[in-house]
């Protein structure tokens, strides 16, 4: 990667400086993202397993449940390992990767929220025509096109973070590394390239927000003509979908859309958002979804019985 400056690496500030707090904080996150990983594995390897899962929402399920563990990956591992560590020394490159792989996974992440909720429109709205629309060509398109999507975002944020120049002060008030964080370390004038990312991660977080919510509101009104059997099992999907929405834009439009300024909550708000709703996710679509719970159940019951037969 092409520097334009002098800085080779950086100091991250972290969470928390005492080191009674570190230790818990390194604790509490290992925790979080050992539990990220195991319930998002669960979820990947019970859909890729199941044959009862087969259905355009769980092949987007996957995908969500992919992401989130590279989301939480790309920051989680870090923040764990330097709550332990004397001097957190990250190194000019590998800031860089962070800034991309976050925004990669992340802008995934929305694109995928936004296909589940197509997938949910199309099922309630227009059953019917179900499976001739969300065939499985179409959703393979479909995912491919957000990934493309989502390379192109990553692409641009990280052209914006590569010719920031950092000739100064190398401390990032922060536990990773985004453009937030470290426009404050760059050395001109970051009013335009601000807006830039405003018009780019803001404006994909408000706006898919918008589609998202649009689009449930919808699905909502059109279930009155549904029988209320069918309207339970749809108000079950929509409300762990719609409950995932809220709980990652909320933060997302918080840290991307607004102008240049630093607010005390920002890095928990940030933790929420990097490392808290991956988390939360697996829990959401678990819990609150019979079918994924059910083929959980056959799948490691098949695997313990063959197991104990051998």
């Amino acid at each position: 990667m092409k520097q334009n400056n002098s800085v080779t690496e950086f100091i991250l500030f972290g969470l928390t400086q005492d080191p009674l707090r570190q230790k818990v904080v390194f604790l509490i996150f290992l925790i979080f993202y050992v539990g990220t990983m195991v319930g998002n594995m669960l979820i990947i390897v019970t859909i890729k397993s199941s044959r009862t899962l087969g259905s355009p929402m769980y092949f987007f399920l996957f995908y969500l449940s992919f992401a989130d563990f590279c989301f939480s990956t790309s920051t989680a591992p870090r923040l764990v390992v330097d709550a332990l560590s004397p001097k957190k020394v990250i190194s000019y490159n590998e800031c860089m990767t962070q800034v991309f792989a976050l925004h990669l996974f992340g802008c995934m992440e929305i694109f995928v929220l936004i296909l589940m909720a197509v997938d949910r429109y199309v099922a309630i709205c227009k059953p019917l025509r179900y499976p001739t629309i969300m065939s499985r060509r179409t959703c393979i398109i479909l995912i491919i096109l957000a990934w493309i999507g989502s390379f192109i975002h990553s692409t641009a944020q990280i052209i914006l973070a590569l010719r920031l120049p950092f000739c100064g002060p190398n401390l990032i008030d922060h536990y990773c590394c985004d453009l937030q964080p470290l426009l404050k370390l760059a050395r001109l004038d970051t009013y335009m390239i601000n807006l830039l990312l405003v018009s780019n991660s803001g404006a994909i977080c408000s706006s898919s927000f918008v589609i998202l919510m649009i689009s449930y509101i919808v699905i909502l009104h059109s279930l009155r003509n549904h029988s209320a059997e069918g309207r339970k099992k749809a108000l079950s999907t929509c409300t762990s979908h719609i409950i995932v929405v809220i709980l990652f834009f909320g933060q997302c439009i918080f840290i991307y859309t607004r102008p240049p300024t630093t607010f005390p909550m920002d890095k928990m708000v940030a933790v929420f958002y990097t490392i808290g709703t991956p988390f939360l996710n697996p829990l959401i679509y678990t819990l609150r979804n019979a079918e994924v719970k059910n083929a959980m159940k056959k799948l490691w019951h098949v695997k313990i019985t063959s197991e104990s037969k051998r």
